[in-house]
């Protein structure tokens, strides 16, 4: 762990030394230089400082910086934590170092500095005057190789070692500590003659010393130095006299022609014959073609990027983002080519939710739990910016590791699925209408958990529903939904007149209407003075931008119209059409069968009034009538011929009448449920013999013959008297519809846990395209009123209301080659 040695750093002793060695390094600031570059270059770090560390300050004595990063502005190092120790000190991360000052040093905070290794320097007498110290950019851990060259590289800078390598200054050409170095140097007088030329300046631009030492820069290097003739740029160098290094890119000459890019050291040192400047070059030729390959390589991802349609972003090791492409900043209203803000998360984290609605942390993006190692798939998270519509975005994210296994940060694709979210959650939407509708009686009853479903669904805060009147004269507003705290007012609940408005002009016309944003009066031009004015302003004092209306309908019948407001400009107008369309058709659907049960108890109340009107306004005066003519009938034969037939007539007829006011009497109290069964345990054997034994003489009158196959007794439970009913009109049914005589046979049996009887005659028929009608009240068969056999189409209703009563069920098929067989299926024991 990293210490400060504060009782060391204050030692008047040491820094009385560091006091007498500042002139020493001053005297030759381009080998402490050199050593600087040397020290970088061997351990492949891009910085390197030698210092001199005082008690509350440093001095960079030496410095090799090819990015030009310190700009010269550099103060303090991180000297304080190199004296005191034995060997070395050293810090693979500084941002992870338990040093909070460390931790926010200026080299970490502006110049981006992760690591570094520093070595202390001492004087003749062993103290510990300064250090050299290497510097990365990134974490890195420094081997014990590292260590030991950077402490033997120290060692250059002892007092008695500088003081013996150091020669005249007009003797630099001749120095073989400069060929040593393996960094280009060159000096030049105050006329840009070239007085000195080490081996690697040699080696980098290819002219050896004597065809450049003694000849001006321009017959040879040709310099460009920031587009200032040469010149005058050593004037005003030589002129400043800096006695630290002043940097520069330039490009010079290289001896076979092509020009290459260079960083440049210079400082001015005095010299026996004058000032020289002299000039340490690096070359950036790699660099530049480095940077211009990834600025390349960078502007054509950057197209590949914003030409996508998912959002793209992206981070660095430490959570800064570094990368969003054109679709996420259109997402979130950011410029197109505007550096990414530096409060990018904080603001884009009040945009965020979870799919709940829950506010999501910038912690917790997709993005930032990648960063953490998290590999996430198809994570749904919404965005809701002020005044814009909540988008849904299915968000994949993963780390970005290098080589080593490091994480160099992460990286997160974001693909709007708004659309497609909205569409499964009308499933559910669907269901939760249909629970409502099954639930309610009315449209009522039914409007809130219609509208607050669907508003919820959409997420919109208004939603109404209004219905078409019985007479089709008036909407009416059946129910509303608003989201908590929104009060709409007047906006629902008003009468709304047909062709004007929203919900009037869908009323009138039957379509759907979308308006996007209520606030466009381009827009809404076409509906006014359909839509007024005060609507439009109620519209924007509540907030709502977009209005979608739909109709209720049943066929090609409008029945009502559901409205929906969002407090946002929406988009999607043909998907959310078509899925708040299927809704309107659930509602239609719903309200038809509300319709269609208003009428059918409409239909039972003329029924029961109709019966009514039977049992007291005809039955009574038949009842009169056929007394009356059965007490004259007493007395008939003191009456005439003629007289005597009118009066059996008046019987006749009456009688027929009160048979039919019977039957539907019966009919309607046994379909209303008022007249029951009187069920017991009866033999229908003995029912059967009797009708048929009734029968009898009417057979025989029109010369038919009952045949029959019955057991002995089959005990079932019922009402004797109905059953009765049913076989005697089946009876008379056989032998009225076989006007030519026949057969009548008659069979009983048990088939399971029913019995089934059956009654076949050989008469004419049934028509087979009418068989299912003949159970319809007042239906007689065509070949039946073609042949004028009287008949009040009532048996067989009858029949099949008492039969179903008990259980069972009554059926009519073919018989061959003609007739008819009914067969009667009752259940033995009362269901």
């Amino acid at each position: 762990m990293l210490t400060v040695d504060e009782a060391l750093l204050r030692d008047p002793l040491r820094l009385a030394a560091v006091e007498r060695m500042r002139p020493v390094m001053n005297a030759v600031p381009v080998l402490v230089d050199a050593v600087a570059a040397t020290a970088a270059r061997l351990l492949t770090a891009p910085m390197a400082l030698v210092s001199l560390v005082a008690e509350g300050k440093e001095y960079i004595s030496g410095a090799y910086d090819p990015a030009d990063s310190f700009s010269g502005q550099l103060e303090r190092a991180v000297g304080r934590y190199v004296v005191g120790v034995d060997r070395c000190a050293t810090s693979a991360d500084v941002l992870n170092e338990p040093d909070q000052q460390l931790r926010q040093h200026l080299l970490a905070e502006r110049y981006g500095v992760r690591a570094f290794l520093g070595v202390p320097l001492l004087d003749s007498d062993k103290h510990q005057v300064g250090c050299l110290t290497v510097l990365d950019v990134k974490t890195r851990q420094w081997s014990d190789e590292e260590t030991s060259l950077l402490a033997e590289l120290v060692t250059l800078l002892h007092p008695a070692v500088l003081a013996a390598v150091t020669p005249p200054a007009d003797a630099l050409d001749q120095g073989a500590l400069l060929d040593s170095v393996q960094e280009a140097f060159l000096a030049v007088d105050p006329d840009g003659v070239v007085v000195s030329w080490n081996r690697a300046a040699q080696e980098l631009l290819g002219f050896a010393a004597d065809e450049v030492c003694g000849r001006h820069l321009d017959d040879s290097l040709l310099p460009d130095y920031d587009g200032v003739p040469i010149g005058a740029a050593l004037a005003r160098l030589f002129s400043a006299a800096p006695r630290r290094r002043v940097s520069r890119p330039v490009t010079v000459r290289h001896r076979d022609g092509h020009r290459l890019t260079a960083h440049a050291s210079l400082s001015v040192l005095p010299a026996a014959s004058g000032p020289l400047a002299c000039v340490f070059l690096t070359d950036l030729s790699r660099q530049v073609a480095a940077e211009d390959a990834a600025e390349r390589n960078d502007r054509f991802l950057m197209a590949v990027l914003d030409s996508l349609s998912p959002g793209v972003i992206a981070c660095d090791d430490r959570g800064k983002i570094v990368l969003l492409n054109q679709a996420l900043r259109n997402t979130q209203g950011l410029p197109a080519t505007a550096p990414v803000p530096d409060d990018y998360a904080e603001t884009a984290a009040v945009t965020l939710r979870h799919p709940d609605m829950a506010p999501m942390s910038w912690a917790q993006t997709p993005l930032m739990r990648a960063l953490h190692g998290e590999h996430v798939r198809d994570s749904d998270l919404l965005i809701q910016a002020p005044g814009e519509r909540l988008r849904t975005f299915a968000t994949t994210a993963q780390p970005i590791v290098g080589r080593d296994g490091r994480r160099l940060g992460a990286v997160a694709v974001a693909h709007e699925v708004t659309a497609m979210r909205r569409a499964e959650q009308f499933r559910e939407c669907h269901l939760a209408v249909a629970r409502s509708l099954a639930a309610a009686d009315t449209p009522q009853q039914a409007a809130p958990g219609v509208l607050h479903a669907v508003a919820t669904t959409l997420r919109w805060p208004l939603a109404e529903l209004w219905i078409v009147d019985e007479a089709g004269e008036a909407l009416r507003s059946v129910g509303h939904w608003s989201a908590p705290g929104l009060d709409p007012g007047d906006l629902v609940g008003r009468t709304v007149v047909k062709g004007s408005g929203v919900t009037g002009r869908v009323w009138a016309t039957g379509r759907p209407i979308w308006i996007s944003d209520v606030a466009d009066l381009a827009e809404v031009a076409d509906l006014t003075p359909a839509l007024p004015r005060a609507v439009i302003d109620g519209y924007r004092d509540l907030g709502i931008r977009t209005v979608l209306a739909v109709p209720v309908k049943d066929g090609d019948t409008t029945l009502g119209v559901l409205t929906c407001y969002a407090d946002a400009v929406e988009q999607h107008e043909d998907l959310l059409i078509v899925l708040l369309d299927g809704v309107a058709a659930q509602v239609g659907m719903f309200v038809a069968l509300c319709i269609t049960a208003e009428l059918n108890h409409q239909l039972d109340r003329a029924k029961d009034d109709f019966i009514a009107l039977v049992g007291h306004e005809m039955r009574t005066p038949l009842t009169s009538i056929a007394a009356n003519a059965s007490m004259l009938g007493e007395d008939s034969d003191t009456f005439a011929p003629d007289h005597q037939q009118m009066l059996h007539a008046i019987q006749r007829n009456a009688t027929a009448v009160q048979g039919i006011v019977n039957a539907l009497l019966d009919l309607a109290g046994l379909d209303a449920g008022y007249l029951g069964l009187a069920a017991d345990r009866i033999d229908l054997v003995e029912i059967l013999a009797a009708a048929v034994a009734a029968a009898a003489p009417q057979a025989t009158a029109s010369g038919v013959r009952f045949s029959h196959e019955l057991p002995a007794h089959l005990m079932l439970d019922g009402d004797a008297k109905r059953l009765r009913q049913v076989v005697d009109d089946l009876l008379s049914n056989a032998v009225k519809y076989s006007p030519n005589g026949g057969d009548v046979h008659i069979r009983v049996r048990i088939a399971g846990a029913m019995a089934d009887l059956e009654i076949s005659d050989s008469g004419i028929g049934i028509p087979e395209n009418e068989r299912h009608l003949m159970f319809k009240r007042f239906y007689r068969g065509s070949n039946v009123r073609h042949h004028g056999t009287p008949g009040s189409g009532l048996g067989l209703s009858l029949a099949r209301a008492i039969v179903e009563l008990h259980g069972g069920a009554i059926t009519l098929t073919a018989r061959r080659p003609s007739g008819t067989t009914v067969r009667v299926q009752l259940p033995l024991t009362a269901p």
